[in-house]
This record gives structure tokens, sequence and C-alpha cells, in this order.
């Protein structure tokens, strides 16, 4: 019997041994991937080797899953406690914080200054690679030069991103900086001779895309589908505020200054070249003449940038992170993917939030239209 407890104290202690090197090796892993993504520590790397760390960080995955699957299976994952407050706002931490936030608040926008904005997963990426193309009239090089989307286009708000001044001023005709931002108009830094481009999306297409975009990047810590729509529907804890805040804000914005362009992600999927047109009369550079449209319209397809996702990373890798694709089927009717009594919910909910806005709803998302208070049946 002694020896029975000798040896199950010896592989207990063993274990426990285990358990500690693996949380320390963990610590190590988190602080080095961290400050090997900053700025364009990562994003600013040849191609091989952003490659190379990647495969790096899988090596350390590999040799860290006990202690990832044991973190999975007891770890409680909340939003509350990955979310931070900014004068009412929510944010993710680790990609945000407070302070970028305040950061984000403090930058005076400037001429030069192109803003992409949209709620999160919305289309911020293909708008921002939009823009780059028709600064550079079709002519950008973006993918054969090695470089990425992120390293060039600061994200106002965000931890790790290329700082602003740091980024690239694209074009001749009209320099300008690109800047991504999520943030809602109530935060947004506001300049009358900046520019502002806004893209919406349906609403349960974008919460289809937050639900693929949470489950990539925190893997088994995910929550159950009922918790990212309470989430989704919270205008305490949705990073950057909820979907109809977000939408009314920038829309009403858009009535009323004509430095902001407003767009739906599902008019830019039905119709590319129209939208680019729109993009480069609003930036103010001469019209694109045919070859240039055509080669903007190739490069900002789902096909042409599906095919050099590298380079439109949206987020640095990390060692939670599993593989993702840049868009899951590169449609507009995600909406279609959520099951149908979710979907029915946030259709509802999206419909009552927006009620009284003058969003023009009927005319791209008709299901949110038809479900708002004093709306005309058929």
């Amino acid at each position: 019997m002694g020896s029975v407890l000798l040896w199950i104290g010896i592989i207990a202690g063993v274990l426990f041994a285990f358990l500690v090197v693996q949380f320390v090796y963990l610590s190590v892993v988190l602080s080095w991937q961290d400050e090997q993504t900053r700025g364009l520590a990562y994003y600013g790397l040849p191609p091989e080797r952003r490659a190379a760390f990647k495969a790096t960080l899988r090596r350390h995955a590999r040799l860290l899953f006990p202690i990832l699957r044991l973190l999975g299976r007891f770890s409680s994952f909340t939003f509350r406690k990955a979310s931070f407050q900014h004068k009412g706002i929510a944010g993710p931490r680790g990609t945000c914080s407070e302070e970028s936030f305040r950061r984000a608040d403090d930058y005076a926008a400037k001429a030069e200054d192109v803003f992409v904005v949209t709620q999160m997963k919305c289309g911020t990426t293909w708008m921002q690679h939009i823009v780059y193309e028709v600064l550079l009239r079709g002519a950008g090089d973006i993918v054969a030069s090695g470089r990425t989307l992120y390293g060039l286009s600061a994200w106002l708000e965000a931890r790790r991103s290329v700082p602003i001044e740091e980024s690239t001023t694209i074009g001749t005709e009209r320099p300008a900086r690109i800047i991504k931002t999520h943030l809602p108009v109530r935060l947004i830094p506001w300049s009358a001779d900046a520019r502002y481009i806004y893209v919406a999306r349906h609403p349960v297409s974008c919460f289809a895309s937050c639900v693929d975009f949470i489950a990539t990047n925190i893997g088994a810590l995910a929550p159950p589908l009922p918790v990212v729509e309470e989430w989704f529907c919270s205008p305490d804890l949705m990073w950057w505020g909820t979907w109809t805040d977000h939408v009314k804000g920038w829309w009403a914005r858009a009535a009323q200054q004509d430095n902001v362009l407003f767009l739906f992600f599902e008019d830019m999927k039905q119709d590319l070249p129209g939208t680019v047109r729109r993009v480069a009369q609003f930036l103010g550079v001469q019209p694109l003449n045919e070859t240039e449209l055509d080669n903007v319209v190739r490069k900002c397809g789902f096909a042409y940038m599906q095919e050099h996702k590298d380079t439109f990373e949206m987020n640095p890798p990390h060692i939670f992170q599993t593989d993702a694709e840049l868009f899951v089927r590169g449609t507009a009717d995600r909406h279609r993917d959520v099951p149908p009594d979710v979907r029915r919910r946030i259709v509802t909910w999206a419909a009552r939030e927006m009620a009284g806005s003058d969003v023009p709803l009927a005319g791209v998302y008709a299901d949110v239209a038809a479900e708002r208070p004093g709306a005309t049946p058929g």
C-alpha cells in the first residue's frame, strides 16, 4: 500500500511540475509573440519571414497543446472579462486597450487621411484594398512587392498596429493615408478636411462573421452561440457598440457631412465596378479609364484576395489562433448560414432598435425593414 501511495505521489508531482513548466512556457510565448507582432515587427517582414514566424508559432502551439487543451476545458471565457470600456464603448482586450483607445481619441485627423470605417466584420479589409487600388489607379503592387495591407494602413485604435506616423501615404494624384477603424461616430477623430468611407452589412451577416472570427481567434475557449448572440445585441458589451447604433450614427453623419461616403456591403458585392467609381469620385481622383477600372475590380475581387490571403491578413497571428480564411464564402448573404431562430431574433432586435431611423433598410435589408414597428405587411 505504501509503495502505491508513493507512486501516486510521484506521478502527481511529475504532473504538477509538467503543468508548471507548461504555464511558464506559455507565458514566455505569449510575451514573445506580443512583442514580435507590434507595429511593423511582423507585417513589415517579407513573406518568407512571416511564414517562418507562423511556423514557429505552430510548433509552440503543438508543444503547448496540453495546457491549451486544459485551458479550453476549464477556463471560463466571458465577453465581460475580455472587454474594457472607454467613454461607454466596449473594446476587445488584447487587440485593443484603454490606452490605444485614448490614443485614437487624441489623434488629430488630417486632410490626407481617408478613414475606412465599419462595425467589425463588415468589409473593412475589402474597402481598404479598394481605396488603395483606386489611389494607385489599379497599378498597386502590394502582392508583387511582398508587403501587406496591414503594414501600409494603420488601424487607428488597435494596440499592435503600425503607428499612423509610420504608415505609408498612398498615390500621387491625391496622396492619402488609409486608416482603418471600427470606432462609432461619437468617438471618431473628426476633420472637415479628411474623408470617411463607411460600410454597413446585414446585421445577421455581421453576426455570422463575428461568430467565425471568435472561433478562429480563441479556438476551444469560444463560448456557445447563445452567449455570442447576447453579446452581439448588448449595448454594454458589443465591441465598438451595437450594429444598430453604429449604422444609425454613421448614416446621420453622412447625411450631414459631404466628406462621409456611406455604402452597403451588399451593393458592393452586386456592383463592384459601380462602387469603385463612387469611391474614386469621392476621393477626388480623375475618373478611371476602362483598363484601370478593370484592374481595380480584378485585384479587389474575392478570388484575387483569397488567392493572396496572406497579403490581406486582418490580425497578427497568435498562439490561440486556428487556421482561418479571409472570407468564409465571399457572399453577401452570410445571414442565411445562421440558424433560423437566431436569425429571426437578431432581425427582430435590429428592426426594433432601428425604429425611427431613416436608414433606407427596405432597399437592402428588406427582412429587417419588414419587422420595424409600423411596417406595412407584404
